[in-house]
């Protein structure tokens, strides 16, 4: 089993930064894919950006150069910068594909954390 935490949300102004954190622990891989992801209330949750095993990387069309996911071992991160109040939800870290498919399709991924609210005023 996988446990999947979040860090590093919070609240800040348009155009700052926020840098988000999961750490994993239990039966985890180094190949691990590894992926982000958030909702808002009412809303479809969304992909918002993924890294596989050769660190192949896939971002949502909305995020146009302003987040940056990267791994570790056991943690994967998520660097927002120029936030917009449009970003304001809680994001969720996602583990380990279930196999080949889209990286940013939640359906393909197996643990979950249980998200951390981002909030950006204008």
């Amino acid at each position: 089993q996988v446990q999947l935490v979040e860090s590093g949300g919070g609240s800040v102004q348009a155009g700052g930064s926020l840098r988000l954190s999961c750490s994993a622990s239990g039966q985890i891989y180094r190949t691990d894919c590894m992926a982000w992801f958030r909702q808002v209330p009412g809303k479809q949750r969304e992909g918002v950006a993924a890294i596989n095993l050769d660190d192949t990387t896939k971002y949502a069309d909305f995020v146009q150069g302003r987040f940056t996911i990267s791994k570790g071992w056991n943690t994967h991160y998520l660097q927002m910068n120029s936030l917009k109040p449009e970003d304001t939800a809680i994001y969720y870290c996602a583990r380990q594909c279930r196999g080949p498919g889209e990286m940013l399709d939640g359906n393909n991924y197996a643990a979950w954390g249980k998200g951390t609210q981002v909030t950006v005023s204008s």
